[in-house]
């Protein structure tokens, strides 16, 4: 038997018998039996009494209870309130009915706001069901499965399962089960308790209640959102009715609604002013809620994101609800003591839809992402027309990070599959020096313009305003097919050690930033790939890592370098060979130098040979080489299992040597201003922009995206401090870790690391 063989009641008032039945709590009873009861109830309806079982209770004896104390249910209705633990706050929310028929209207999908800890935190709908199965009741208390979204990750407590049960998947911590007297939509318009139940027809044809929708009236296409459906009709909330006026409510034949914004045909103006003044509702007609916006206030724009649009407190315009990018607007997401939207304090403004306009800053974006682009031609005379003005913008600073590039539509927007090269830009040019020789440096006159584009049209950008739009990351793209270095660079992604070198060697002409001694010859690279030909390190850092792969392959450095760069192990993009990599924020090339002064790494005299042997044996610390004075390495090569070693003596400047004063030996060391990470084919970056262990931003070229394949993505930057404390962890605590319970997205900086970046805090500004 299932629910529907029952009828539900709410107890409305305490019954003087049986005394343990209270107020609030919810019955059953077999609907043949009521059916039974039904002449009774009907000629005495005060005294009356059926014999309901008690939802919830652990026996299976029936009562009769007065007909009169008690307030028929749906069996959705006494779902919803069975999942509240409390008699007393039922019978509250039974009273409620507004907010129990608009629990009743929502469905999977459907953003809400849910109140936790005190917080009310953003999320959509991912379960609506029970979580818990008893024995003897035939309904269990249906709750509300959600995933929190956006700065509300994190917040919650679980990700997605209760009691070893999946109910829905999301990130740990990121999972709500919560009652509906916790649960609201973020658009109380569109599911307000007036809203008729869908139809079987309106349910088979997709269309909900708040989905823009196009129709069609006298063969014209327009816009509107569904308020509510009933039968084979639709009531629209319209952006324009059929006089061409804003605003208003049509009926449509439920044939005459497709879902999703078709673009309309061009419509004849229909204004009393004259006819050469400007039809000004194309701007705004196609906004919808989700929509980024760009709004006049004062004698500047404001940028934010629509999240809510309807005629609030009776007013006939059509009003949008705007969470901005900056501490700009008045409000959480009310209005006179109305809530349409929750977001931080001062970030909701609400203005007239009409004064809202598409975010100038993401209109590069087209139908076809790779090939409507303005051509190459007119974005290089734009670049030559203003090839004068080569002012320098110096990086952006620690205490600039949260004002220029904190937010969603900065840094560097992505636009088709070029994830790689806004990854590589960003973390060499947002907050680093160290390779700015490159833009200033004399260069040949057929790579003059992609020089220019590199400085005025993407660094230059990032650094004063935080943001670079998809159309000059495009350009350049153009401009290094145009070259003829590879075929495919407007389309396919490519590595970025790939990019790199060709900007760097094959353009730009940069001297090679790594000098690399091996076998008395030196060799140049701009980038250094490790190996290693036998794994005994579980859990390494960076230093680690190099300084194995140095030694597998016999290397050293034959000068100091400026920039590093380094490409972890890997077989592939797909396969790592390692599950976690320890970031070193510092670098001790020290060992790693061909030629000066070093440390015996026992006593800390002047070293003067070094062992490769002892490097391999597991008495040693698997960090740094083994160097040792003369009186170390004698005792150290007294044990019989070290005899058969054959140290090496160290290349040190005779000078050194001559000197008869006791010398400070300075250790050369390289600091982390960078990582890049790639997962599943994409790649994102971690910048390092401070000294404080916390100081961490995390970019995304590719965070969100707005529409589909007329769309465009949506870049974002921010600070996640939960690497910095991952970074103070021990070892043992690192190991312990599992990447998917990790917070943020420190996973990704252990886990997913393809290429790190270091630069000499001493030579990175005159190099």
């Amino acid at each position: 038997m299932t629910s529907t063989n029952y009828l539900y009641f709410i107890v409305k008032t305490k019954p003087q018998f049986p005394g343990h039945i209270n107020a609030g709590q919810i019955c059953y009873i077999k609907e043949s039996i009521y059916n039974k009861k039904q002449s009774v109830v009907d000629r005495s309806p005060s005294s009356a009494k059926l014999p309901v079982f008690r939802l919830g209770s652990i026996t299976s004896l029936d009562y009769d209870i007065e007909v009169s104390n008690m307030d028929k249910l749906s069996a959705q209705e006494a779902e919803l309130l069975q999942a509240l633990p409390e008699d007393e706050e039922r019978l509250t929310w039974f009273r409620e009915r507004e907010a129990l028929q608009t629990a009743l209207g929502l469905t999977l999908g459907t953003p809400v706001i849910v109140e936790e800890g005190g917080e009310k935190l953003r999320g959509i709908i991912r379960y609506i069901g029970p979580i818990t199965e008893t024995q003897l009741d035939l309904i269990s208390g249906k709750v509300f499965g959600i995933e929190l979204q956006g700065e509300d990750r994190g917040k919650g407590h679980t990700d997605g399962s209760y009691r070893n049960t999946t109910f829905f998947a999301c990130e740990k911590y990121s999972g709500i089960f919560a009652a509906f007297s916790r649960v609201r939509p973020v658009v109380p318009s569109s599911l307000s308790p007036s809203v008729p139940k869908h139809s079987a027809q309106t349910e088979a044809e997709g269309l909900n209640v708040g989905d823009r929708v196009t129709y069609f009236i006298d063969d014209k296409c327009r816009h509107g959102m569904v308020l509510y459906l009933q039968g084979d009709s639709v009531k629209i909330s319209t952006d324009k009715d059929e006089s061409g006026k804003r605003g208003g409510e049509v009926e449509v034949p439920l044939h005459e609604v497709v879902k999703g914004e078709v673009p309309a045909e061009p419509e004849s103006m229909v204004v009393d002013s004259p006819p050469e003044e400007p039809d000004t509702e194309d701007l705004y007609t196609d906004l919808s809620v989700n929509s980024v916006v760009e709004v006049t206030l004062g004698d500047r724009n404001s940028y934010g994101i629509i999240r809510w649009i309807g005629t609030p407190l009776g007013r006939q315009e059509i009003m949008a609800g705007l969470e901005l990018e900056e501490d700009k607007g008045v409000s959480d997401g009310t209005i006179f003591k109305e809530r349409f939207f929750s977001c931080p304090n001062k970030r909701a403004l609400f203005v007239k839809l009409q004064s809202c306009r598409p975010d100038s800053r993401f209109q590069s974006a087209s139908a076809d992402p790779c090939k409507k682009m303005p051509k190459l031609e007119e974005t290089e005379r734009e670049t030559e027309h203003s090839a004068g003005k080569m002012e320098t913008v110096p990086p952006i600073s620690t205490e600039q990070v949260k004002h220029i590039l904190i937010g969603r539509m900065k840094g560097i927007q992505g636009h088709c599959n070029s994830c790689y090269m806004d990854a590589a830009l960003f973390s060499l040019f947002s907050c680093s020096s160290v390779l700015d020789s490159m833009l200033f440096k004399s260069t040949e006159p057929q790579d003059a313009p992609i020089q220019r584009t590199l400085l005025q049209d993407i660094v230059n950008p990032l650094r004063s305003k935080g943001f670079v739009e998809g159309r000059h990351i495009m350009k350049l793209r153009q401009q290094l097919q145009k070259h003829g270095y590879s075929h495919s660079f407007t389309t396919d992604e490519k590595d970025p050690e790939e990019f790199l070198t060709v900007i760097m060697h094959h353009i730009l002409a940069l001297d090679p930033l790594l000098k690399l001694s091996t076998g008395g010859k030196v060799q140049e690279s701009y980038c250094y790939q490790i190996f290693l030909d036998q794994n005994r390190l579980l859990l390494p850092t960076v230093q680690q890592l190099l300084e194995h792969s140095f030694h597998t392959a016999a290397l050293k450095l034959a000068e100091a370098p400026s920039c590093l760069i380094l490409q972890m192990p890997r077989f592939g993009k797909k396969y790592k060979m390692f599950d976690k990599i320890i970031p070193s924020l510092e670098l001790d090339i020290t060992d790693l130098l061909c030629e000066g002064p070093q440390q015996c790494m026992l006593c800390g005299d002047l070293a003067e040979l070094e062992c490769s042997d002892c490097f391999k044996e597991s008495l040693f610390s698997h960090t740094g080489f083994k160097i040792f004075c003369g009186k170390c390495s004698t005792q150290v090569h007294s044990h019989p299992q070290r005899r058969s070693h054959q140290p090496t003596a160290l290349d040190i400047p005779k000078a050194y040597l001559a000197s008869s004063k006791p010398h400070t030996l300075i250790r050369d060391k390289l600091e982390l201003f960078a990582v890049l990470c790639i997962e599943t084919s994409h790649y994102v970056s971690f910048i390092k922009h401070g000294p404080n262990s916390n100081d961490w931003i995390f970019f995304d070229s590719m965070a969100d995206r707005q529409g589909e394949s007329d769309g465009f993505n949506i870049p974002e930057v921010h600070a996640c401090p939960e690497v910095g404390t991952y970074l103070e962890m021990s070892i043992a605590e690192l190991a312990n870790q599992v990447p998917r319970d990790m917070k943020g997205v420190a996973k990704r900086l252990f886990c997913d690391a393809y290429m790190y970046l270091y630069q000499s805090p001493s030579m990175c500004l005159y190099r």
